[in-house]
């Protein structure tokens, strides 16, 4: 116990970076997968419309076909060399949040497509504005459709968050390998399990309950 009590504050600092780039990843990627699942769901023939979504096309094969690892080290060592430099931390953000949202877009993409395009119909005889429409009608039902899948990204994201030692940062997995090497023993690295399994059973529960409050629509 004593020595757990030791090595604990170099766990929670290195859980609270773990945390503090899953959450921000997050709020970030998930409205720009959002967005992107938007634009490559319009099928306007307009040439810029069509370029635009051509482009978010190869964004989202580019970061879906490449390891986010290789990503990571990419944005810190790689774009560098033509004069782009990110400190560690917001290389490590930059990173995350792009791969993440080309996975969300995908996701959003599907639920997008399963509404009936009626209700878009229904949403312009009752004169409502596109915005409107998907705020009030189009998005809670996406998100009813898209929970599971988000959920799984998000649990693959707490343990994603994991690659930022390549980079340097101090993460919850860092500290555990750091405590472990110095003291030859196990217990840093059991204690880091014990960490990631709490995260994801907290945040499981809070998924669940989140697909009980959209429950309603079905």
């Amino acid at each position: 116990m004593k020595y757990i009590l030791e090595i604990a504050p170099s766990l929670l600092s290195g859980a609270e970076m773990t945390l503090s780039i899953f959450g921000l990843t997050l709020i970030l990627a998930i409205p720009l997968g959002i967005l992107v699942s938007l634009g490559i769901s319009q099928r306007s023939r307009r040439f810029l419309l069509r370029l635009l979504r051509y482009g978010l096309n190869f964004y989202i094969w580019l970061m879906r076909g490449t390891p986010l690892l290789l990503q990571l080290i990419f944005v810190f060592y790689g774009l560098p060399i033509i004069g782009i430099v990110f400190p560690r931390y917001n290389a490590a953000l930059f990173a995350f949040v792009l791969n993440y949202a080309a996975y969300f877009a995908e996701i959003f993409r599907g639920g997008f497509q399963s509404i009936d395009p009626g209700q878009y119909e229904a949403a312009k005889v009752l004169r409502l504005s596109y915005t409107q429409t998907l705020r009030k009608i189009i998005i809670p039902q996406v998100n009813k459709i898209v929970l599971p899948s988000i959920g799984n990204e998000v649990i693959n994201l707490i343990k994603d968050s994991s690659l930022v030692y390549v980079i340097g940062l101090g993460d919850l997995l860092r500290a555990g390998n750091v405590a472990s090497a110095r003291d030859v023993s196990l217990v840093p690295l059991l204690l880091v399990a014990v960490v990631y399994l709490l995260m994801t059973a907290v945040l499981t529960y809070g998924l669940k309950k989140i697909e009980q409050h959209y429950s309603f629509y079905r």
